[in-house]
């Protein structure tokens, strides 16, 4: 370098970043060498003060200066950065000797506890699981399960319209409907969990909206036989290996013979108490053979078909399983009751 100023102003700059000892000190050495006002960038503008034959190693010597120093403001920037990071570091070192804080454990709803808890046990027996629209059309809803319009059985499950022929599904039977329209002549064997909707006065036994699993059985050769095995089944996993089943002749439009299911009372072992209002026996669930009229609506050949069908309350079961006084408690988010469901850690 042929220039003496410029190796002056050189070796100063790179003397004064050597010898910085924070950020704030490289700043200001980078506005005092390279500013549009220092003394290097103020030796640009006299290039043209220069003979021709000058200018280009001038403006050459000038760059390589300016070059020099900015990269070694670089260098010295991320050596200091580095250094402040871990000195930072350091002060805010954890002390992991202290104790934690104590950590609340969330509690599943028991409605979910059980619901998973059916849906495995008929997954055992070889049940698939189906899904519909809780929006339903009145035909799947009520027609095809054998309930014409102005059915006095609608009357039982008074619901929510949308429209004339549109409602929210009073239970999960649609969907049994819409699987027998899909597997026209091909053997079931289904349940269907969901939401179902019914105009209905919210109090400590009743809600508006409440959930089902429904099954559904359709092959060649089924009894109601295979329906009392398949429920007593379904009670002894739910509620214990000793707990026995009874079927009441009952009505619903969809099934023929049709029977209401009783459970014994594992509070008192059958012999009454006030839990089961002195008749030894809790209603856990309906169902019955398939009705004629429901297999052909939905394709299937009476005389050659039959099935069964049971409907089970979610809700119904979680009561009896853990004595909870009100249906609405599932539907409060009173972390006070879910706290009673939590598991231990």
């Amino acid at each position: 370098m042929k220039n003496n100023k410029l190796k002056d102003i050189l070796q100063n700059a790179l003397g004064t970043i050597e010898k910085a000892l924070s950020l704030d000190a490289l700043i200001n050495i980078k506005n005092t060498y390279l500013s549009k006002k220092s003394e290097l960038m103020g030796m640009m503008s006299k290039i043209g003060e220069l003979p021709p034959e000058e200018r280009k190693e001038f403006g050459q010597e000038v760059n390589e200066v300016k070059t020099t120093i900015a990269a070694s403001l670089d260098e010295k920037m991320a050596e200091l950065s580095e250094k402040e990071m871990a000195e930072k570091l350091k002060k805010e070192e954890i002390d992991i000797s202290l104790p934690s804080r104590s950590l609340t454990v969330g509690g599943r709803n028991p409605f979910h506890i059980i619901k998973d808890e059916m849906i495995d046990v008929f997954l055992g027996m070889g049940f698939e699981v189906a899904d519909g629209p809780e929006v339903e059309s009145d035909e799947f809803n009520f027609e095809l399960l054998n309930i014409p319009k102005d059915h006095p059985a609608r009357d039982m499950q008074d619901t929510f319209y949308i429209d004339k022929n549109t409602l929210l599904r009073t239970h999960t039977s649609p969907v049994q409907a819409h699987v027998m329209a899909e597997k026209k002549g091909e053997a079931i064997r289904v349940i269907c969990p969901g939401k179902t909707y019914r105009r209905d006065d919210d109090d400590a036994t009743h809600s508006h909206q409440f959930a089902q699993i429904e099954g559904l059985v359709v092959d060649k050769d089924i009894n109601i036989g295979h329906l009392k095995a398949t429920l007593e089944l379904f009670a002894q996993r739910m509620f214990g290996e000793k707990r026995k089943i009874r079927l009441r002749s009952s009505y619903f439009p969809f099934t023929e013979p049709s029977v209401e299911v009783d459970i014994d009372c594992a509070n008192c072992g059958g012999k009454g108490c006030s839990m089961c209002k002195g008749t030894g026996y809790i209603e856990i669930l309906g169902g019955g053979m398939v009705h004629p009229n429901v297999l052909k609506m939905n394709g299937y050949d009476p005389e050659v078909y039959s099935g069964f069908a049971f409907g089970i309350g979610i809700e119904r079961v979680a009561i009896l399983r853990y004595g909870i006084d009100d249906i609405r408690r599932f539907y409060q988010n009173d972390v006070r009751f879910l706290h009673q469901f939590r598991k231990k850690i």
